[in-house]
């Protein structure tokens, strides 16, 4: 099982839905490794933009998912092995939002500033 690990430190974004932190061409390129199968954020730079944030907080290096309490607590233990966020600035748009309802995936905020 590989990593997804960011290919350089500069123009790092990180999925508003899962977290995982990549540079924006690795999205474009590649999509996002847990949420692609419907974001379908490879290829299409605007959905990029839309649904990964350059503004987050935090990095947490998870090489095993299912036998690490950081990502059960945040939430990434489910995920593919790589660089996950703590906290991401910024809400999905609100036609991602319904795609998801309508699709019965439950979408939590990632971002911990929005919490009082």
């Amino acid at each position: 099982m590989s990593a997804s690990i960011p290919s350089t430190l500069r123009d790092l974004r990180a999925c508003k839905i899962c977290s995982l932190i990549k540079t924006l061409d690795q999205f474009d390129n590649e999509g996002c490794d847990n949420c692609d199968e419907f974001l379908h954020l490879k290829g299409n730079r605007d959905r990029v933009f839309d649904c990964t944030s350059s503004n987050f907080d935090g990095m947490i290096a998870m090489m095993d998912p299912s036998d690490s309490w950081v990502a059960k607590w945040q939430r990434v233990d489910h995920f593919v092995r790589g660089m996950y966020a703590i906290s991401v600035s910024g809400e999905l748009p609100d036609a991602i939002k319904r795609m998801l309802r309508e699709k019965d995936m439950p979408y939590r905020t990632r971002d911990m500033s929005q919490r009082t």
